[in-house]
């Protein structure tokens, strides 16, 4: 069965998301390592991506942790430094798709917040014909009540999805499930992979 639709995670794929690089940068990367030793900023990002409010959940856990407590609000108070910037070739190849009229949709472990901030600083993250955010859902990569609930609202059959998504277990869910996978690490392999599928020319896909 041909592709229909195009599935694109969001951070790693068209948004850098390594927030131990800011980190790195702001406190020096022997007290970023003891700070990620200690605190399992991760996990309290989960909890986000599954619906908890942004602000509290950081700041509640920042109190915990009186010693690291100002590096822990970094989570909130520096969100659009952790995040950040746009991969413009995977820019490109999503706005190549949608001029070919190829469905284009995304989803992504985000928080409700977060994807608020996201999306006024990213204005092209409104570009995608339907997005399933983690954090509205209830639900998180790799659960595969999450892909059961994208192939229900997109009303496609799982073969026809290729999803893109820097993870490997959330691109083995998703092949688990059926859908057409690519685990990404990075644009010009991806390019290379949607011109084999037929859905762009190379020269759209530059």
């Amino acid at each position: 069965m041909p592709t229909t639709a195009v599935v694109f995670d969001i951070g790693n794929v068209l948004i850098e998301w390594q927030p131990e690089r800011h980190y790195d940068a702001v406190i020096g990367p022997d007290r970023r390592r003891a700070l990620f030793q200690a605190v399992d900023l991760h996990d309290m990002n989960n909890d986000i991506d599954l619906g908890a409010d942004f602000r509290t959940r950081v700041y509640d856990e920042a109190d915990r942790w009186p010693d690291w407590r100002a590096e822990v609000r970094l989570w909130h108070d520096a969100w659009l430094d952790l995040a950040g910037p746009p991969i413009d070739h995977s820019l490109r190849l999503l706005r190549a798709l949608r001029a070919r009229g190829v469905p284009c949709l995304a989803l992504s472990n985000f928080g409700i917040g977060t994807f608020a901030i996201a999306e006024e600083k990213w204005p092209f993250l409104k570009e995608f014909d339907q997005r399933y955010i983690s954090g509205h859902m209830g639900l998180v990569k790799p659960d595969p009540a999450i892909y059961a609930a994208v192939e229900q609202a997109c009303g496609l059959a799982p073969k026809e999805l290729l999803f893109a998504d820097d993870r490997a277990e959330n691109i083995a869910a998703a092949a688990a499930r059926g859908w057409q996978t690519h685990l990404f690490d990075g644009p010009s392999a991806f390019a290379a992979r949607l011109v084999a599928e037929g859905l762009l020319t190379e020269g759209e896909a530059q």
